[in-house]
């Protein structure tokens, strides 16, 4: 696979890290077939803050942001370097705060420990802001444009779709159901055509938006990494857990 200059992955619930699922056999793939990046930056639906703020820790702590799981899901760890000049940097091109301490949260750890098990790629993680919406996060992609020339990957980790409510009690290989499949399909055409505006407008614009996503913060990585491209982007994976998760990736080179 060529390389890839953003990457926008749904992660699902933590369990992608120990349950063998479609979703997670295609990142294992990816990692293996993938150009390798010279660092990551990485986005999360878990870390939010008012601003943007980048993590600077030379060893990002892993965390355990979940609650109800197995033992083993809580030992696992993922001990990837931090990249402190690239966070500064990051800080210089938008304008986040530092934060020497911040970890990988689950949406982050989960998914490179299948994309790069070894955990020898650099990653800097960088929040979401708190009470700014999709156009927003598109500007703030726009900000890391550079970096992707420099070989490093802006990687969102979030979810094509987030609506736990709906989720309760459904069996994991249940067929997705017609409203879900509809906001999906607008998803994929609205990346691959290259519709910006439609995308960052989604709530008015994409059928089912509120049912798909009550709260915006889990689509909101897809926005970052789809303004640090300039390419349309490609499918590159689509599949549904419980009927109404989709655990779709797309990726812009």
């Amino acid at each position: 696979m060529a390389g890839l200059k953003s990457l926008f992955v749904s992660h699902g619930s933590p369990m992608i890290a120990l349950e063998a699922s479609p979703a997670s056999h295609f990142l294992m793939e990816l990692g293996r077939t993938m150009v390798r990046p010279k660092a990551v930056v990485a986005i999360s639906g878990h870390w939010r803050t008012d601003g943007f703020a980048v993590g600077a820790a030379a060893m990002p702590e892993t965390i355990h942001d979940f609650f109800g799981f197995p033992p083993p899901l809580y030992a696992m760890t993922y001990a990837a370097p931090g990249d402190a000049a690239l966070a500064v940097r990051v800080a210089e091109l938008t304008g986040a705060r530092l934060d020497p301490r911040r970890g990988l949260d689950h949406g982050l750890w989960t998914v490179m420990k299948l994309l790069w098990p070894e955990a020898d790629v650099p990653v800097v993680p960088l929040s979401l802001g708190r009470r700014l919406g999709p156009e927003a996060h598109f500007q703030l992609g726009r900000c890391l444009q550079p970096l992707t020339d420099q070989g490093v990957l802006i990687l969102g980790s979030g979810a094509a779709t987030h609506n736990l409510a709906a989720y309760a009690g459904r069996e994991r290989d249940e067929t997705a159901l017609p409203w879900v499949t509809a906001f999906t399909d607008w998803l994929a055409a609205a990346v691959t055509q290259g519709r910006q505006d439609d995308l960052t407008q989604y709530r008015c614009l994409a059928p089912h938006a509120m049912d798909n996503h009550p709260t915006d913060e889990h689509l909101l990585p897809l926005f970052v990494a789809a303004g640090a491209a300039t390419a349309k982007g490609a499918v590159l994976h689509r599949s549904v857990e419980h009927g109404v998760i989709a655990m779709d990736a797309y990726g812009w080179e």
